[in-house]
């Protein structure tokens, strides 16, 4: 075994019954991918892809059907690699009537920790996510962002190796969002292994250094998200600003329009794309001519989502059934 992959999966296979017809549903069709020692891993796909069901069955939270995993060198399940890892699920449930610091002084117990260990440790990570104003308050009137911030000081209460994050921005706003990136990174910078799943893709991009992406419970792309998307040019953004008189500007538009392979006007200004292929610098002059002034003009590259939604939209073209008989 490699000392530095922290995760590795071999051909995951999880089949199970459904409630009523009893029909098998593969939800994991040979899953393979590795997680390497001090990186941040980006799990992705769409609901119901297997992203959940992955991370159930490396946490030991459901049993493997085919395949193999381990995780720090340990095969799944193993007590010994528990003890250096993280969790946390995408709906954690807590007991209502506990506090921040009870809930963490719990975990603490739970993993051996000695109590002023524990006590040091709850108050380091209570402000760390954020909730050092609510530490006397019960659980049961925690937003549901406040939730994953509890969730997310209990999934490091042992200092863990490494750390499983199953939807760690749901329910979070904007500067909960970038306060749980900067963790992430901080705990990276700190030599810890992230794996996380997300359906926010912009943050994926932001801070991961490899991402998978699962469809219909298989991996369709690994690797880090500069090489996976393509490097090419999908095309130009160009900005107009239109002189609102009227005609005048109703006309330039329509006429600027028809060059454009896709336009978006708002009061004063036109946002139009071109395509790879065409001369931008004659539809500048163009559209110079009909009174547009340029505000910027921007290549337009691949991101992580343009991928994301390609394998998707293949995906759902294939022909590969969910289910397999019985």
């Amino acid at each position: 075994m490699t000392t530095d992959v922290v995760i590795r999966a071999t051909d995951l296979a999880k089949t199970y019954r459904t409630p009523f017809r009893r029909k098998k549903v593969e939800a994991l069709r040979g899953v393979s991918f590795e997680v390497r020692k001090g990186e941040v891993f980006g799990f992705l796909g769409p609901n119901g892809a297997g992203k959940t069901t992955t991370i159930r069955c490396l946490m030991s939270l459901c049993a493997i059907t085919g395949g193999s995993a381990s995780i720090l060198g340990q095969p799944v399940p193993s007590r010994a690699a528990r003890q250096r890892l993280g969790f946390l699920p995408e709906q954690p449930y807590f007991y209502d009537y506990l506090t921040v610091n009870e809930l963490l002084d719990l975990g603490g117990r739970l993993f051996g920790i000695a109590a002023a260990e524990r006590r040091r440790r709850a108050d380091t990570l209570i402000e760390r996510v954020g909730l050092g104003n609510a530490r006397g308050q019960s659980l049961k009137k925690f937003s549901k962002g406040m939730l994953q911030r509890a969730g997310l000081a209990m999934a490091l209460i042992n200092d863990p190796d490494l750390v499983v994050l199953d939807e760690p921005m749901s329910g979070l706003d904007p500067v909960g969002r970038k306060e749980v990136r900067d963790l992430i990174l901080e705990l990276r910078d700190a030599g810890k292994t992230v794996f996380f799943s997300s359906h926010i893709l912009s943050d994926v991009e932001q801070i991961s250094d490899r991402v998978a992406i699962v469809v219909g419970g298989k991996i369709e792309d690994v690797g880090r998200p500069r090489d996976l998307v393509g490097r090419a040019p999908l095309g130009t953004e160009v900005v107009l600003a239109i002189v609102d008189d009227a005609d005048g500007a109703k006309d330039a538009t329509a006429a600027i329009a028809a060059r454009a392979e896709k336009v978006r006007a708002t009061p004063g200004e036109l946002l139009a794309v071109i395509g790879p292929g065409a001369d931008v610098d004659d539809f500048l002059v163009f559209a110079h001519r009909h009174g547009a002034k340029i505000i910027s003009v921007m290549p337009r590259y691949e991101t992580l989502e343009d991928l994301f939604l390609r394998r998707v939209a293949a995906s759902h073209r294939g022909s590969a059934p969910e289910a397999v008989p019985p």
